[in-house]
């Protein structure tokens, strides 16, 4: 490859980390272009999945920022650039990887931290976006005014959401009702405070 094709691709692939709302690194080993088009499809459009040589990989990596991610860059490296949903894509490759052994999921990054295997697999077990925001109005027993500004969160933090939810209501002593739907608006709230930190998909 010519100096600036591999400048060209550089520069394209470091356009994808930087736009990518998450990445899962993997293997393709063994997998035919008939395999690699139809995980492409099963991805739809929240993901492109794109093959690119180590070394280029890392310098696009680099040069968008992005750490931690350099010893996943060995052997066929394609990696998924999800522009959508993380849990959806993360589980069209889960499922994909389950169907075709030739399929390796090394990693990922997302919300500013390497992931390992296990947070990506975390990732894609989650319910859908749209489970876990029924969840939620559920348990805000009318709230849903503040339930509304919920439902642009990626299914990660949701999840999050209602997990933490779900513990203050089981540690909270009996209350009356006005309390405890004042409580259970708080909640969320307070979750998310806390969420600012890096996304961590065992949480």
């Amino acid at each position: 490859m010519a100096k600036a094709d591999k400048a060209t691709a550089v520069a394209d692939i470091a356009e994808q980390f930087k736009e990518a709302t998450a990445t899962v690194v993997t293997e393709y080993r063994g997998l035919s272009v008939a395999n690699l088009a139809e995980l492409r499809r099963s991805l739809g459009a929240s993901a492109t999945y794109t093959v690119a040589k180590n070394t280029l990989v890392k310098r696009a990596a680099s040069e968008a920022g992005i750490e931690g991610l350099d010893e996943l860059f060995a052997g066929p490296t394609a990696i998924a650039f999800i522009s959508g949903e993380p849990v959806d894509a993360a589980k069209a490759i889960k499922t994909f990887a389950k169907e075709h052994k030739a399929l390796v999921i090394k990693g990922g990054y997302m919300d500013g931290a390497a992931l390992s295997v296990d947070e990506v697999n975390r990732i894609a077990d989650l319910e859908s976006r749209e489970v876990l925001l029924a969840k939620l109005a559920g348990a805000m027993k009318g709230n849903l005014a503040k339930a509304a500004g919920l439902f642009n969160a990626p299914a990660s933090q949701a999840a999050r959401l209602f997990a933490a939810l779900q513990e203050k209501k089981a540690t909270e002593s009996p209350a009356p009702a006005a309390d405890s739907e004042a409580s259970a608006a708080e909640a969320p709230a307070a979750a998310a405070a806390e969420d600012q930190a890096p996304a961590d998909a065992a949480e």
